[in-house]
């Protein structure tokens, strides 16, 4: 089992200077924690160079950006993006003839899940077609990032890969149900996990999260020897999740979010970062808080978490930086409400004696029980209704500032990590904001 490491001291300011190179491994979309590692590298003067993951024309073929395409996810990340389609997964895969994953669950209706079957042998020839696409273009990556990047220049690779639920209407009926469902809308996520459905959605999330970044490590060795020849730096980073610790009455304690099936291939992750640093290889995972974007909406009440930040700044960084943030924050509440009365609410249910009996960091990641995502959607829309507008919120007010101290934190982390895994807990981002290091989060 992983030990639980939350790093504690501001790292030292990386050695990376103008001219070496942040090269982020999935593609930008939106705003999320990404865009802080990108911001962060860009400051200090390096080169982002961007991929992408390609696009599927209208017979399902993957395929490179074209033109328009290309030009928008140039401006979106403010830098030169290698246009190799990085799709990972294999839910499109047809081999042999057989339809793909996704074909054969086109007429899958959602009360089925628990017992429908795949054509025998299907999945597998798919995962490993997907594997073998995924690994082929890993190389053709390494070939064009040697053409752009000098051997003099230190380099970060970023992977920023996560997710995949397979690309069928079935999922989203089920997935709210999971995530969003109360009284008879309810869906126990250990009852879905443990069907066909859910296995495939294990096999599917393991490949994209966590097995990408070992494609990616394993598939670059050759920018590794160039450098080690070079006498320059080769360094990974991901993006994990595996709880966080929060202020709960007064202290600070590790909380998850529950249910967090994808925790299984981020457990992955980490393993696979332990095993390259075994080798000699700085890599590591970086597990961060919670944040609310577009990708994790789904998720209803992974944003109560949040909430605690504001006191954690206040308890680290003090009056001068806590003060302007909190007022912002009540400028965007109702009338009547306050930010202490939100921050109790929270405190309420991150303390909820059902809430401790449930989450356990050596069993981690939890399944779902009726009583307790009654409990946590009742508190999550209890302190979503306590604002004005419910496109101005208090927790995509500190999803910036958890992303923004994330991406300074990785990328100088990143230099000489202190372990192949790490926990960014509130206490640090607080103490980030305290430090010069931090000025122009908040």
């Amino acid at each position: 089992m992983t030990e639980y490491i939350p790093l504690q001291q501001l790292p030292d300011p990386a050695g990376y200077k103008s001219g070496d190179v942040l090269v982020l491994v999935g593609e930008l979309f939106g705003r999320g924690y990404a865009n802080g590692l990108v911001d962060e590298s860009r400051r200090i003067g390096m080169t982002v160079i961007g991929t992408t993951v390609g696009r599927r024309d209208n017979g399902g073929d993957l395929r490179p950006l074209n033109s328009e395409e290309l030009h928008e996810a140039e401006a979106l990340l403010g830098g030169t993006i290698i246009n190799i389609p990085l799709e990972a997964g294999f839910d499109m895969e047809s081999v042999d003839g057989i339809p793909s994953v996704a074909e054969q669950l086109k007429k899958i209706r959602p009360d089925d899940f628990a017992t429908i079957g795949f054509i025998e042998g299907s999945i597998e020839k798919a995962h490993a077609a997907g594997t073998a696409r995924f690994r082929s273009h890993i190389a053709q990556l390494e070939a064009e990032l040697l053409k752009l990047i000098p051997a003099n220049a230190n380099i970060l690779l970023a992977h920023s890969m996560a997710g995949g639920i397979p690309r069928a209407r079935v999922f989203m009926p089920l997935l709210n149900r999971i995530f969003k469902g109360t009284g008879e809308k309810y869906l126990a996520s250990e009852v879905f996990w443990n069907s066909p459905l859910g296995q495939l959605c294990n096999t599917s999330f393991n490949e994209v999260t966590a097995d990408t970044f070992r494609y990616l490590i394993e598939g670059t060795a050759a920018i590794r020897k160039r450098s080690a020849d070079a006498g320059t730096r080769v360094s990974y980073s991901a993006y994990g999740y595996h709880g966080c610790g929060v202020l709960i009455n007064g202290s600070y304690r590790w909380q998850s979010y529950t249910p967090y099936v994808q925790g299984f291939a981020k457990i992955r992750l980490e393993d696979i970062a332990i095993e390259a640093a075994a080798k000699g290889i700085p890599a590591a995972v970086y597990n961060c808080p919670e944040i609310q974007t577009n990708s994790s909406a789904l998720f209803l009440g992974v944003e109560i978490s949040l909430y605690p930040l504001l006191s954690a700044i206040r308890l680290e960084a003090g009056e001068q930086v806590a003060a302007p943030l909190e007022s912002r924050c009540q400028a965007m509440l109702k009338e009547g409400e306050t930010v202490a009365r939100m921050l109790e609410c929270a405190d309420s249910y991150l303390s909820s004696p059902l809430l401790k009996q449930i989450v356990d960091f050596s069993t981690w990641p939890q399944h779902n029980t009726r009583e307790q995502a009654e409990l946590m959607l009742g508190a999550s829309a209890g302190l979503m209704g306590m604002h004005r507008d419910q496109k101005q919120l208090v927790c995509a007010e500190l999803s910036r500032i958890v992303f923004n101290a994330a991406g300074r934190l990785m990328l100088h982390s990143s230099w000489n990590p202190a372990s192949p895994v790490v926990w960014l807990d509130h206490e640090i981002i607080g103490r980030l904001l305290a430090d010069q290091r931090g000025a122009g989060i908040v």
